[in-house]
């Protein structure tokens, strides 16, 4: 954690990353005392930040209580994802409209090492998918969809996170993950964003059968 003095913005930021990547857990209590201290943050601009999350759907503001992790059920995480396939379709479209020769080599390198890591590595693995949802939503230069996906991606990682490690997943994601990359290169919107769509509803189909 960092103990630099945060502002209200950076906190928000700080926090959410913390959530999303299991620093705090599901139904943890997050105590404004404890997190003023660990950020070097205000009691007001803690309790601003966990507001914030609060409405985004990441954190639960208990009476009298404070504050606590909220846990995502799977059936909103599916409902969550079902959501974000218009959104992160169009956002590989706009890549592949977008993207440009270096960034057409930056993405050959990453295909090449997904597809290794998916074999060996799953931690390696699933740093490299976030990567690559990261790219193409920078690469895609909409705005409006990537803040809206920033924060439904931040309620239901858990759950993909969680089924990136299943046994067997990495061999039917990484090839998916190839062809949206594929498309991507080819600088075809509409077979990105079949790819894509492909792909997330795959990623359901999975998080339903394993519950």
């Amino acid at each position: 954690m960092s103990t630099a003095t945060a502002s209200r913005v950076d906190l928000t930021k700080i926090l959410r990353e913390a959530i999303v990547s299991g620093e705090y857990a599901p139904n943890q209590r997050l105590i404004e005392a404890d997190l003023s201290a660990s950020y070097g943050a205000s009691r007001a601009a803690v309790r601003t930040a966990l507001l914030e999350l609060a409405a985004e759907g990441l954190v639960d503001r208990l009476p009298n209580r404070g504050s606590r992790v909220r846990a995502i059920p799977l059936a909103e995480a599916i409902e969550i994802l079902e959501v974000r396939i218009s959104l992160e379709g169009l956002c590989a479209a706009k890549a592949a409209e977008n993207i440009t020769d270096a960034e057409i080599a930056e993405f050959t390198g990453l295909r090449a090492d997904i597809l290794k890591a998916a074999e060996s590595d799953l931690f390696e693995y699933s740093r490299l998918n976030q990567l690559l949802d990261r790219r193409i939503r920078e690469i895609a230069h909409h705005p409006t969809a990537v803040g809206i996906l920033e924060r439904l991606r931040a309620q239901g990682v858990r759950h993909q996170f969680r089924l990136a490690f299943y046994p067997g997943r990495a061999a039917v994601s990484a090839p998916e993950h190839a062809a949206i990359i594929d498309a991507i290169i080819a600088r075809d919107p509409a077979r990105a964003e079949a790819e894509t769509r492909r792909h997330l509803g795959s990623v359901i189909q999975a998080l339903r059968s394993i519950g």
